[in-house]
């Protein structure tokens, strides 16, 4: 049996996801989710989303996907190719007990991921920053939506957001 992929993300209106390899909005709710969906699972991400986070999340089974061969950092898993990381995803999923690998990005490695994913957890930002990351582009008809949350801007989250779950059809 094959571990489920599942993408967890947050995109403006306009497709960006970044600038200079930051978040470009703080919002705690989102933040949330993303702990909620990631917990107890490996995660996959590239070397320059790990460096802006800085750190392994704790709970979580960090897989880094580099084409740096001298990269290293503790408490890592380093791979140097997209089928490694999934390789070393689902044999850390069976060590954790985990029911799905989650691919956190950033833009190149939710390329890479998109045509695998089962499920997408999509954060919809209601804003359209100028960034240099932009979330690829993906048949969306292969998918169908099976979840939609509106939040308004409050005071933890600097803007209105939806929360929006797609399953990839069978």
């Amino acid at each position: 049996m094959t571990i489920p992929l599942i993408l967890v993300v947050a995109v403006a209106e306009n497709g960006v996801i970044g600038r200079d390899n930051q978040l470009l909005w703080r919002i705690k709710t989102d933040l949330g989710r993303f702990r909620r969906l990631t917990m107890g699972k490996p995660m996959i991400m590239g070397r320059k989303t790990f460096q802006s986070i800085g750190k392994p999340l704790p709970g979580r089974e960090t897989i880094v996907l580099t084409r740096d061969a001298d990269f290293a950092a503790d408490g890592v898993h380093v791979v140097h190719t997209w089928d490694e990381a999934v390789a070393k995803g689902a044999k850390l999923a069976a060590e954790m007990g985990a029911n799905s690998i989650a691919v956190a990005g950033g833009a190149e490695i939710y390329a890479l991921a998109l045509p695998q994913v089962q499920s997408i957890f999509l954060t919809k930002v209601h804003v359209a920053p100028e960034g240099d990351a932009v979330f690829p582009d993906f048949d969306r008809s292969r998918f169908s939506e099976t979840r939609r949350e509106d939040h308004p801007k409050g005071p933890d989250d600097e803007h209105p957001f939806t929360f929006i779950d797609l399953e990839r059809r069978p």
